[in-house]
């Protein structure tokens, strides 16, 4: 079983920071992509974030010079360093990954739960 669980949502302010980890945890042999989504309010599910095992992460417009993300492969974990948010930015934040359970298996996506984040104007 493989689990993918997230923290750091909340309430804030327009103009403020929030950091987003999830943490990947279970039977893993290795992780491909870990990326983050948001759901806004009324919206359908969209990619802000990814980044592979190795090289540089890629971000939608939307986010881009505002949203950092990052990857400590030694932890199993994504964070999603958020800033300038925007009252735009608030919705139900979701971790992504595409994990391998062993070497006898392809690779599957896992999310996690889900994390709200609502910015205030």
């Amino acid at each position: 079983q493989v689990q993918l669980v997230e923290s750091g949502g909340g309430l804030v302010q327009a103009g403020g920071s929030l950091r987003l980890s999830c943490a990947a945890s279970g039977s893993i042999f290795s992780i491909n992509t870990m990326a983050w989504y948001r759901q806004a309010p009324g919206k359908q599910r969209e990619l802000l974030a990814t980044i592979a095992s190795s090289g540089s992460p890629t971000y939608t417009d939307s986010v881009k010079g505002r949203f950092t993300l990052s990857r400590d492969n030694a932890k199993n974990t994504v964070y999603l360093q958020m800033n300038t948010l925007k009252p735009d930015d608030t919705g139900v934040y979701y971790c992504n990954a595409v994990i391998r359970m062993s070497l006898r298996t392809d690779f599957t996506t896992y999310w996690g739960q889900g994390t709200q984040v609502t910015i205030s104007s």
